[in-house]
């Protein structure tokens, strides 16, 4: 599948570290990324059991409008204690917002569950979030089972059983000297769909065929109950484009409809779909351009998490 992969990686829009680590045998991980001094931030949170951390001082009514770092992580709540790692490296660089007395780096993160793939014990820590950091490079370009899509599944309507492999996916799209980036840790309880290729490319495999959670979902309501909190898509968009934290919350907005266009059903009960984005500030660009390109940039990460996990764990 790797010969389907759209292209680009988040590190196309410059002036952005990333970071992996990750413990492949139990099945879990975490992504750090780390943008230059003069970023804007935002994040949209759309799903119904999300795990989150420093999310509301995103907001545009808030003070803080730059991020030192976002961390991605497996492990579900338990995986938030890698950003502590982070934080923790950062204030020893001295990197964080000046507080007089010192600083206090600002450290978003959101959490997947990926505690029912392998090894439940074992998730991402603060000296997971450390390595993820001491790993991050202007240069990085990697994904399929790596950093927080290391545990990630998707189709999970019929139970883990029928639930097909997923990953990290990266993608980026160039207009001009506009860039718009994505990354994205796919671990969604719906199907995956190429939409551009008009294609489902991994959903819950029974009887040995791949199946439409959609054309199952009155069945499937029966055990809802059983469901509850246990996937979760995380991602970030990134893009050179110059905005406040009002324009860019809006094309975080749009880049959510990467997610429904990718994944059906999407912003569920059981999914914490949340979306960081991060403006390096470079050059001019419209919101709704912006906006737009983020969806479909999104779109492709995600397929791309499928083609290039799949291909690996082959």
């Amino acid at each position: 599948m790797m010969n389907k992969l759209y292209p680009g990686f988040l590190t196309d829009v410059g002036n952005i570290k990333v970071g992996h680590a990750q413990n492949l045998e139990a099945g879990t991980g975490c992504s750090v990324i780390i943008p230059d001094e003069g970023n804007t931030g935002a994040v949209e949170v759309r799903g119904s059991a999300p795990g989150t951390r420093e999310t509301d001082l995103l907001s545009p009514t808030n003070q803080v409008s730059s991020l030192n770092a976002v961390v991605l992580a497996g492990g579900s709540a338990y995986g938030l204690e890698a950003a502590s790692g982070v934080m923790k490296a950062l204030e020893e660089e001295k990197i964080g917002l000046d507080v007089g007395v010192g600083v206090v780096p600002i450290v978003s993160s959101a959490v997947l569950f990926d505690l029912a793939y392998k090894d439940s014990s074992t998730r991402p820590d603060e000296a997971m979030g450390r390595e993820a950091l001491a790993k991050a490079s202007y240069d990085s370009k990697e994904m399929g089972l790596i950093g927080a899509g290391s545990g990630a599944t998707v189709g999970k309507a019929f139970g883990m059983n029928f639930a097909q492999k997923s990953g990290l996916g990266q993608a980026s799209i160039k207009l001009g000297e506009l860039v718009v980036s994505a990354m994205v840790a796919v671990n969604a309880f719906g199907d995956i769909f190429d939409n551009e290729r008009n294609e489902q490319i991994a959903g819950p495999r029974v009887d040995g065929k791949m199946v439409k959670t959609m054309d199952n979902i009155e069945k499937i309501a029966q055990n809802f109950a059983d469901l509850e909190g246990k996937n979760t898509t995380i991602g970030i968009v990134a893009t050179n484009a110059t905005f406040d934290k009002t324009g860019l919350t809006k094309v975080t907005q749009m880049t959510h409809d990467g997610y429904a266009r990718a994944i059906n059903p999407v912003h569920t009960m059981f999914d914490g779909d949340t979306i960081f984005s991060i403006a390096t500030n470079k050059v001019e660009a419209d919101i709704t351009l912006v906006g737009a390109l983020g969806a479909k940039v999104m779109a492709r990460a995600i397929a791309n998490a499928i083609y290039s996990s799949q291909s690996q764990e082959n």
